[in-house]
């Protein structure tokens, strides 16, 4: 058995850590532009791919992955489970010729997409839920199967003729979760819990068999969601000072495990192959699973618009979930697309209220008004360089010091320069704008406000002013 019904608490605490697991599910499951015809497209799959054995011992990729976390479990505890991957699917495209056979075709052309071949990723789950006291000594282990399957799907006009068909083909999938928890030694009651999981596909792969062809017995984007219910879990990224040591002891090959769902509790971990602080969130601004890195949705959504209409067809053909995104760029209202533009949380926790939706906080007063700061005079402010008075409109000579500039900079060593302004930041430091001499782009910088910025052991003055 494989498959097991949560609790309604259980199911409820895991689908608030699948919205980052679904994340984690499909990340550069296709890339923009969405097309299959891409070449960023044709090599996919690149995390968590757990592949057969027979092509694990020639391949620089693994058939398993293990996890092992603390957790402190209360008596009667319960651990709830649930592995995650993609299955390859296979999908050809096939053509209706005119004796009524269906043949293969590189592409099947429709006015609103265009079908060609693709591997499609179907979801699949493996789920347990078992007292953490049946774990101890060997634990257990859990085999689970996939059978393999062909499906068919007719493509039809608009006025109901059949063009041709998809082919959807699964190979057969085989794995095994091995999970096992074992007390440590010292005062504190906490335990290891290791997790395994495994690709045990008996798939035989020829000397010359590529990547390509071992992909649809491959478990993809392979991660675990563990939930106890009765205890915590301890954070690997930043546990107690008593638990240092056991974390270090823990080994964690091909996947690494945080603590899942929201700040403050820790019933809930997720051990993924994509690097993640405790606690991920999806930023309540993302509009939408774009499958291309969530920080850069607002550049995503605006390339993704701009396609021609030919290239939207393509990505419709593409995939299902390429044709939701076409879908979502050309149908976003402005208002969602401008909340994309950016956001400012450092500050947020120390200096706002939550409001009653608990997403978005807003400072009560501002942390910092430089308009209502009158010790602050970019304009006026001067700061003394050997001795002399360098202000807006003194001349210096730069000379960038090597252990905190760039080779742009190092370029500048020696030039004369004009300061604009002399700032202060918050945490007492200065820096001197300035605009290079004889640079011809020196007013436009001015215009604009772009200037170069050096510390005042940075520069050399030349005059008083």
């Amino acid at each position: 058995m494989t498959t097991v019904a949560f609790t309604p608490d259980t199911e409820a605490r895991f689908a608030v850590a699948r919205h980052v697991a679904d994340a984690v599910l499909f990340e550069g499951y296709v890339l923009y532009p969405y097309r299959a015809s891409a070449a960023k497209n044709r090599l996919r799959w690149q995390f968590g791919v757990l592949v057969p054995p027979s092509w694990s011992a020639a391949a620089e990729e693994h058939d398993f992955q293990l996890t092992e976390c603390l957790m402190e479990p209360r008596t009667g505890a319960e651990l709830a489970l649930e592995v995650r991957f993609l299955c390859a699917q296979r999908r050809t495209v096939e053509e209706l010729r005119g004796d009524g056979a269906f043949a293969p075709t590189g592409e099947l052309r429709l006015p609103d997409r265009v079908l060609v071949a693709w591997d499609e990723g179907v979801e699949e789950r493996v789920t347990l839920v078992v007292p953490v006291a049946e774990l101890r000594g060997d634990g257990l282990a859990l085999p689970f199967t996939r059978p393999a399957a062909e499906e068919t799907e007719e493509v039809t006009a608009a006025d109901g003729r059949v063009l041709g068909r998809l082919v959807r083909r699964r190979e057969e999938i085989s794995g095994t979760v091995r999970i096992s928890a074992a007390e440590l030694d010292g005062p504190y009651r906490v335990e290891r819990l290791s997790v395994t999981v495994e690709n045990t596909n008996t798939w035989a792969a020829e000397p010359d068999t590529d990547r390509h062809a071992a992909l649809p017995y491959s478990l993809v984007a392979t991660h675990t969601l563990l939930r106890l219910d009765g205890g915590a879990f301890l954070s690997m990224t930043d546990p107690p000072e008593w638990a240092r040591g056991a974390v270090a002891a823990c080994r964690n090959l091909h996947t690494w495990p945080v603590l899942a769902g929201e700040p403050g509790r820790d019933d809930l971990m997720l051990s993924s192959p994509i690097i993640l602080e405790d606690h991920p969130a999806i930023a309540p601004e993302s509009p939408g699973a774009l499958y291309d890195a969530t920080e850069i949705d607002e550049i995503l959504a605006l390339r993704t618009a701009a396609l021609t209409d030919e290239e939207k067809r393509e990505a419709r053909g593409t995939d299902a979930r390429a044709a939701a995104v076409i879908e979502l760029a050309d149908t976003m209202p402005p208002e969602v697309l401008e909340r994309l533009h950016g956001a400012v949380r450092s500050l947020q926790s120390v200096t706002g209220t939550p409001k009653p939706n608990g997403n978005i906080l807003e400072p009560e007063t501002p942390w910092w008004d430089p308009g209502g700061d009158t010790g602050v005079d970019p304009g006026n402010d001067h700061v003394l360089v050997d001795g002399r008075a360098v202000r807006a409109g003194s001349r210096v000579v730069l000379r960038p010091r090597l252990r905190r500039t760039d080779a742009q900079d190092l370029f500048l060593d020696g030039c004369s320069a004009m300061v604009e302004a002399v700032l202060h930041d918050v945490d007492g430091g200065v820096h001197i704008a300035v605009t290079v001499e004889d640079d011809p782009g020196a007013d436009i910088r001015r215009e604009q406000g772009r200037f170069l910025y050096f510390q005042p052991d940075e520069v050399e003055a030349l005059e008083d002013m």
